[in-house]
C-alpha cells in the first residue's frame, strides 16, 4: 500500500484526518503548509519527513541568524 493512501486516525476523536491549510510558527515567523488535521479537535499531524527535513532545516537557518 502506498503511504499516501493510508488513513491516519485522530487518537482522541477516532476520526480520519483531512488535509487542511495550517499556519505554522517558529520563533515568531509564520508560514503556511497543507497538513493533515482532525476535523473535530483540530490536532495537526506533522509527518516525520517534514519534521526532520524541511522544518529542521528552517530551525537551523533561523538559529544561525
Amino acid at each position: 500500500m502506498d503511504r499516501s493512501d493510508e488513513k491516519i486516525i485522530c487518537e482522541k476523536c477516532q476520526l480520519p484526518l483531512a488535509k487542511a491549510k495550517t499556519t505554522l510558527m517558529y520563533q515568531g515567523i509564520k508560514f503556511d503548509a497543507e497538513l493533515l488535521r482532525c476535523p473535530k479537535c483540530e490536532q495537526t499531524f506533522v509527518p516525520e519527513d517534514l519534521a526532520l527535513g524541511k522544518m529542521h532545516e528552517l530551525e537551523i537557518e533561523m538559529e544561525d541568524k
